[in-house]
């Protein structure tokens, strides 16, 4: 490799040093140097950004009064909202931390400086708690924003069509309405520490309005100052004392019942909220891929930006995500594969196709069907992303289970493509952990997902198969404490004989009157299909009844079905029980969410 090229930048004993320099670097090492000066003039254009950004008139006041609003399902937005107003908080500003139902819209008439971090949910969906902020932003009462500014934190996962649409759509609303972006919009992917620190660099610059005499530097881990030292950045290795199986001989399902310990490490929880594991791949799906793209499993790759290296079959199996296609990953493998039909896919005009392609697909089929890698290994793994932890609900209360924490998790197995698949966790927990390994696991707090303060008021928890996990934890802390308020339970799975996931411990809360109805479906031990919302419409009077005497509602499990046809059958008894028009029962249900007693914890 010379530098030949007529209007090079460099003088003539620049290109010969460079000309001497490049042919001894290995491309791992091209890569790395790649990788460091773009990152150099991101900074720099980061720092140009905000500094033209935050340029206003000599005689223009800075406001030192910050409203940070956060839209959040599992937690995460939440989260870096609390932490950007701890950090906003010691550059002595003055901040308004609010989630936005709590927040009401009229008042962005008189707020100056408007943080908005929010999550995008299901299919470009914003979180329950989003929804009415997100109607009123985009809808015709929304008042004209000149005198914001404003940033956007968008959260999402790349995996899906829609990645960060909620964040987007706040974004270039607010700028249709007349604000002005503080700075420009980050979008995160499910690996989002350094992208926050980024943005949050970015803001509190433009917030200074110069006053800082240099460039902030936020360090990642300075954001993550929690009770313990264990975190999602930094997971706990927790014991596995207990991994059982509930189902029973015959059954079409695997489910695990796992208990964690976490002694010794300082970590705590509260019924709603979430563990979060890191998995490992499946070495035999690791192999195959490695085979059948001609590499050497021993070749070093690097794994962090920091130049950390492993060997590429560790890599592959503790670090980098192989089970899941995207297009972004697939416009980044293509110029590396000469295969036309798989450029083809790529082209404009070709969405359903590639949509039919990517589903159920993963990188081992990509390697088989479009042929070998025209590059290293090391050239492959830079284009992958790590592998994201996965979240499931706790299905244990911390004060009825001292220093252990315990899962509920469907094992995941399905033939797509001529191939048998596996969930990467679940088949992890079902197969090859036992009782004396270690998971890296972190907590994830929802405070979406939590009883009421007041142990005397009356829940309803809907919550079909794996769904029953954070009711579990429920029923326990409210036996601890004694609570009093009347407590329902809708749980259904396949079959009565097999598929009742802890019966005899409902049975017990029943007898003892922790928890006081069980309404169950059993969906194949009739003939005609019974799912939970059968069972409330059928209840409907009674359900109704306990709303009006100030009922919570929980609904956990899968969104696109099961939730979705919950939420429509109590719009339903709501409508019919209370005599109500559709739009007054869609209120009604809106202002039951608005309160807090209508809470989800859906995926």
């Amino acid at each position: 490799m010379q530098l030949h090229v007529l209007n090079s930048p460099f003088s003539q004993e620049q290109a010969e040093l460079l000309n001497q320099l490049l042919p001894t670097l290995t491309d791992q090492q091209k890569i790395w140097l790649t990788g460091y000066l773009s990152a150099q003039a991101a900074l720099a254009g980061l720092e140009a950004a905000v500094q033209a950004s935050s340029a206003v008139a000599p005689d223009q006041p800075v406001s030192k009064d910050v409203t940070v609003l956060y839209g959040s399902q599992t937690g995460n937005s939440e989260g870096l909202a609390k932490k950007t107003a701890e950090h906003l908080e010691k550059k002595n500003f003055q901040v308004m931390l609010s989630s936005m139902s709590d927040f009401k819209p009229n008042s962005l008439k008189k707020i100056s400086n408007l943080l908005i971090i929010v999550s995008t949910h299901g299919e470009g969906d914003p979180p329950d708690n989003a929804l009415s902020f997100h109607e009123y932003v985009h809808g015709r009462r929304a008042p004209k924003l000149e005198h914001l500014s404003y940033s956007v934190l968008s959260l999402g996962d790349s995996s899906y069509e829609f990645f960060c649409q909620t964040g987007k759509e706040f974004d270039e609303r607010i700028k249709e309405l007349g604000g002005t972006r503080l700075f420009d919009r980050v979008d995160c992917d499910l690996d989002y520490d350094e992208p926050f620190s980024e943005w949050l660099q970015g803001v509190t610059y433009s917030l200074s309005e110069g006053e800082t005499a240099s460039f902030p530097q936020v360090a990642a881990g300075e954001m993550s100052k929690v009770s313990s030292e264990y975190s999602r950045t930094n997971p706990f290795d927790a014991e596995v004392l207990e991994n059982i199986n509930l189902n029973g001989r015959g059954s079409n399902k695997e489910t695990r019942h796992l208990e964690l310990s976490l002694e010794g490490s300082g970590l705590v929880y509260e019924p709603g909220d979430s563990l979060g594991i890191y998995p490992t791949n499946d070495p035999v799906l690791v192999d195959e891929l490695i085979s059948a793209c001609g590499w050497n499993a021993e070749e070093a790759v690097t794994v962090h930006k920091n130049g950390d290296t492993l060997p590429l079959k560790e890599a592959l199996t503790s670090h980098f995500e192989i089970t899941v296609l995207t297009k972004p990953l697939l416009q980044k493998i293509a110029p590396f594969k000469k295969c036309e039909e798989l450029h083809a896919l790529l082209e404009e005009g070709n969405e359903e196709k590639l949509k039919e392609y990517i589903a159920g697909r993963d990188l081992l089929d990509v390697a088989r069907d479009f042929g070998p890698f025209e590059g290293t290994a090391a050239d492959f793994t830079s284009i992958l992303r790590k592998i994201p932890a996965r979240l499931y609900s706790i299905a244990s209360s911390l004060k009825a289970n001292d220093e252990e924490v315990h899962l509920t998790i469907g094992a995941v197995r399905y033939d797509a493509h001529g191939r048998s698949r596996q969930g990467v966790c679940s088949i992890l927990c079902a197969e090859r952990l036992q009782p004396g390994d270690t998971l890296p696991i972190y907590i994830q707090h929802n405070q979406n997902f939590k009883l009421p303060h007041n142990a005397d008021v009356p829940i309803i928890m809907v919550g079909p198969g794996t769904g029953i996990a954070p009711f579990r934890s429920f029923m326990q802390e409210r036996e601890e404490i004694g609570a009093n308020g009347k407590s329902w339970l809708f749980f259904g799975d396949q079959h009565f004989v097999t598929d009742f996931l802890y019966q005899t411990e409902w049975q017990k809360w029943l007898k003892d009157g922790v928890l006081t109805r069980m309404d169950v479906a059993f969906s194949r031990d009739t003939e005609e299909k019974v799912y939970v919302q059968h069972q409330m419409k059928k209840q409907s009077k009674e359900l109704f009844e306990w709303l009006e005497q100030g009922a919570y509602v929980y609904v956990c499990g899968d969104e696109k079905h099961m939730a979705h046809d919950v939420h429509h059958t109590l719009l339903s008894i709501i409508q019919e029980e209370g005599a109500m028009s559709k739009d007054k029962a869609e209120s009604y249900l809106a202002n039951l969410q608005q309160q807090k007693r209508y809470q989800r914890d859906v995926y």
